[in-house]
């Protein structure tokens, strides 16, 4: 490993000398290695060293040589590169500033998951790049089939705000009923709409033959009247539907003639917020492009799945006069490796004692977050998909890679054992330092004082790796294993001290390995997602964690990176992020 980070070295600092007048960067040059050598990060002062030998090669070179070495063996680096501009939205359609207002309308059916951060981020973008209103809508108008959970209100906010999105009106459109009822009967009353009892089959039937159903040319009297018995209750589900009157010959079926609103028996199935108080219920399609109206949107972004919608929407402002807003579709955005479906969440989360909406198998935000994903790799990863109308998948391994460039540098860095066996250590000195780095590039170490007789836990898969030939114990000496001692009653592997030198141990390349000093530790759990199970593994890890909070990312040596969970005397409670 050592001569590629020597040859990687070389190269970047050819680079970096090239574009510098002759003169190459230490800490540029250092970041470009650890970024192409991530392994190398385990040994960073002996990479700082390497770095700062190769730089001092280069800077010696008359510029005419370094381009010819450059040119020899890495001409692809002498091409200029066009400047990365930071990536931004393209322009609004018919936008006005100040006057723009655009609204995030989520099904509280669930928690909102990466698909549905594209809608709210973008609409949110906009209304602030326009100095304009965004508008946070809960669409909970179907208490059966999308019944809304009580406690999704409040995780869907929790979720935008640490997504950092502030919305500047709020409403709730199970408590606009009414509202609903006054448009409904306004266009009843301008014969745009009727009130139908035929059967569904019946109305099916005719509206695929492109023939009007019997009840669509009933006078205005009598749709009210048929409206006034259909909130009175006198007709069961399925009786009786309000449809909005479209073109019979629309191409696409469901556009023809579609339900406005619908008998929905509450006493059944209660809706969270208001019982079983009403029961007829306005579908998507009537209470969006309602609200849409008298909310004052100006811009709507949604998925290209919503195209019908739009349609649909259309013959509703057309019978009322009213002006359609600007509608912007664009394509979905999966995320493979996580349960995406709500219907799928929701069938497992119904047995789940704990908060379902933070299932580390789910692709919720709520669960990123917990996964140790940061509101800025969701916001990168929704910028670069932007408005595009092509459907977009991105892999869990590209969302770990953006993540990874955001946390690794603050990220602090501690060793934490697996499987551990216990060791004591032999050396004829007084005592050693341990200096384990905290962050790379800084000054921050973890230090650690040894006396021979000390015990120390490594994983046992080190060990069983290493048993017969010598490695080195970061931050501290080369060992090897001498034997084995009973100590209290257990046994003890002996580790004997053969060198403190690193230079000896990079030039014979020894295996380097992380482990936590008995004492100095603090016992834990790391959670980590293994397909469709969760796995609770326990592990040692360096009792200095213990300074820091929940929600921190941390990097453990060697195993990845992980979100502090809850830490306390006791414990540390981590959540595996990624390596």
């Amino acid at each position: 490993m050592l001569e590629k980070i020597r040859e990687v070295a070389l190269k970047n600092a050819l680079a970096n000398a090239v574009k510098h007048e002759g003169k190459a960067d230490t800490k540029a040059v250092v970041s470009k290695v650890l970024g192409e050598v991530p392994e190398a990060r385990s040994i960073a002062r002996e990479v700082v060293r390497i770095v700062q030998e190769v730089v001092e090669q280069v800077n010696k070179m008359p510029i005419e040589e370094q381009k010819k070495l450059l040119t020899s063996r890495w001409p692809d680096l002498l091409q200029e590169k066009k400047t990365e501009k930071e990536k931004t939205l393209p322009p609004l359609p018919d936008a006005v500033e100040g006057r723009v207002v655009t609204r995030f309308a989520p099904n509280p059916d669930f928690a909102i998951h990466l698909g549905n951060a594209r809608p709210a981020l973008l609409s949110y973008w906009y209304a602030r790049q326009y100095k304009g209103k965004f508008i946070l809508r809960f669409e909970d108008t179907d208490p059966r089939t999308k019944a809304p959970f009580p406690e999704a209100y409040l995780q869907i906010k929790e979720d935008l705000k640490w997504l950092g999105v502030k919305w500047d009106e709020e409403y709730i459109q199970s408590l606009r009923m009414e509202v609903f009822y006054n448009i409904a009967r306004r266009l009843l009353e301008a014969g745009g709409a009727y009130v139908d009892t035929c059967s569904e089959e019946e109305f099916r039937r005719l509206r695929n033959e492109g023939r009007a159903c019997p009840h669509r040319d009933s006078s205005v009297e009598d749709n009210l009247e048929r409206f006034d018995k259909m909130l009175e209750g006198h007709f069961k589900e399925g009786e009786a539907v309000v449809r909005v009157k479209t073109d019979l010959s629309h191409p696409d079926p469901s556009v023809r003639d579609w339900v406005a609103l619908r008998i929905i028996d509450s006493s059944k199935t209660p809706h969270p917020i208001t019982g079983d108080k009403y029961i007829v219920w306005p579908t998507y399609n009537f209470a969006a492009g309602i609200d849409d109206y008298l909310m004052g949107v100006t811009h709507i972004l949604r998925a290209k799945e919503h195209i019908s919608n739009t349609v649909k929407q259309g013959f509703l402002y057309n019978h009322l006069k009213w002006k359609y807003p600007v509608t912007i579709h664009f394509g979905r955005l999966g995320l493979e490796g996580v349960i995406l479906s709500k219907s799928k969440m929701r069938k497992m989360s119904s047995t789940a004692t704990v908060n379902p909406f933070n299932d580390l198998r789910f692709g919720t935000i709520a669960s990123l977050r917990r996964r140790g994903i940061r509101a800025e790799t969701i916001h990168k990863v929704v910028m670069e998909v932007g408005v595009k109308p092509v459907d977009a998948k991105i892999s869990l391994v590209n969302l770990f890679a953006i993540n990874r460039s955001i946390v690794d540098p603050i990220a602090r860095r501690y060793m934490a054992v697996e499987d551990p066996v216990y060791a004591t250590l032999e050396f004829s000195v007084e005592k050693l330092e341990a200096h384990v780095p905290r962050r790379l590039g800084t000054k921050e170490f973890g230090v650690y004082e040894l006396k021979g007789g000390d015990i120390i836990a490594v994983s046992r898969v080190d060990l069983n790796a290493h048993r017969e030939k010598e490695f080195r114990l970061l931050g501290l000496g080369n060992f090897r294993v001498k034997g084995v001692v009973e100590k209290e009653g257990r046994p003890l592997i002996v580790l004997e001290l053969t060198s403190l030198s690193s230079e000896e141990a990079r030039s014979r390349e020894l295996p380097i390995i992380q482990w936590v000093k008995i004492g100095e530790h603090l016992p834990g759990r790391m959670l980590v997602v293994n397909g469709d199970r969760i796995e609770s593994r326990s592990i040692l890890i360096e009792r200095s964690v213990i300074e820091e909070k929940t929600d921190n990312i941390i990097q453990l040596y060697r195993i990845g990176f992980a979100r502090v969970e809850d830490v306390s005397e006791e414990e540390a409670v981590l959540v595996y992020s990624h390596d």
